[in-house]
C-alpha cells in the first residue's frame, strides 16, 4: 500500500444544503468592526481585525466569546 500522500484527489466538493456550498457565515465575513459577545454574562469588547472572537476569552468569566453578528441570526 502506497502512503506516500500522492493521492489523485482534486479538493473539488459540492453541498446539498440550501447555503451553496460556501461555510459558515454564507462564505462572507463580518468585516472589521462590531463586537465579541460573551454568551454566559454578556460582556461585550470590541473585534480587533484579524482576530476572530472564538479565540478570545471573556474578561470577566474566563468563557469563549462569540461575533455579534452570530447572535442576532438566531
Amino acid at each position: 500500500m502506497n502512503t506516500t500522500g500522492k493521492g489523485s484527489g482534486r479538493g473539488y466538493g459540492s453541498s446539498s444544503g440550501n447555503d451553496g456550498g460556501k461555510g459558515r457565515n454564507k462564505g462572507g465575513a463580518f468585516g472589521p468592526g462590531g463586537f465579541c459577545i460573551c454568551t454566559k454574562c454578556g460582556e461585550k469588547v470590541p473585534h480587533q481585525k484579524g482576530v476572530k472572537c472564538t479565540t478570545l476569552k471573556c474578561p470577566k468569566c474566563n468563557h469563549v466569546m462569540i461575533r455579534e453578528e452570530l447572535l442576532k441570526k438566531k
